[in-house]
């Protein structure tokens, strides 16, 4: 008889268990460890996290038990394109040999760190005293980028949108307080190598604390500084 399409349907079909990842025959050319998967995520991950502040804790997801993936001597992870190293995310590993694949695992890493909350509820426009600030537990992972760790970052600052009772300081909702007022006469401290000049002039604009301010000097010169305490206006040179 000759090569009937029924015959070759049938060495198909057979050709294509042989290939899956998930036949014997397959785990029998040597089946990847899961196992060693697992540490490959595990290990990706720490040494990606050791900076981030706080303690982390990783969880690896399951890897299908069925998953027959050839033998790879130096499988590698990665980061998949619009993931991050928090939260439930995925990580990637792959082989790079003469037989390549690529899976996908799922992660969970938390971030337990310190952050600052508000002990109190506060409007727009008030200063954040002291009192107004505890530091709290928190799952890094949880929360929006941007949250203070640091008190002193927060105390002195203004509110710029209210925040409820227990919410995480962001540096995006507080502002320097002003310290430089448009119009105002302001003290010029010159410094440079070996020399410090002191003259007067008059702001341009309002100004936080740190900031960038235009003063117009008695002279009609205009030079820009840095805003300071006390109606200071410092120049370096």
């Amino acid at each position: 008889m000759g090569n009937s399409p029924v015959r070759h349907k049938y060495i198909l079909v057979a050709l294509c268990c042989l290939l899956s990842p998930f036949s014997p025959a397959f785990a029998s050319a040597g089946a990847q460890d899961i196992g060693v998967i697992r540490k490959t995520v595990d290990r990706f991950v720490r040494q990606n996290t050791a900076e981030l502040p706080g303690q982390v804790t990783l969880t690896v997801g399951a890897i299908d038990p069925r998953l027959q993936l050839p033998s790879c001597d130096t499988p590698e992870a990665f980061l998949p394109v619009g993931s991050r190293l928090w939260g439930n995310t995925t990580i990637g590993v792959r082989c790079q040999t003469a037989t390549p694949w690529t899976i996908y695992v799922p992660v969970s890493v938390r971030i337990m760190a310190q952050t600052a909350v508000a002990t109190r509820p506060l409007s727009a426009g008030q200063t954040v005293s002291q009192a107004d600030v505890a530091m709290q537990s928190s799952d890094l992972s949880q929360l929006p980028p941007g949250v203070i760790m640091d008190p002193a970052l927060a105390i002195g600052k203004t509110v710029i949108y209210s925040a409820a009772t227990g919410q995480a300081f962001r540096h995006d909702m507080l502002r320097a307080p002003q310290v430089i007022q448009q119009g105002q006469t302001v003290k010029l401290m010159a410094k440079g190598n070996g020399f410090q000049v002191t003259s007067e002039g008059k702001a341009l604009a309002n100004a936080t604390l740190g900031q960038v301010v235009s003063v117009r000097t008695q002279s009609g010169q205009v030079i820009s500084g840095i805003a300071k305490q006390n109606g200071v206006v410092e120049v370096n040179f």
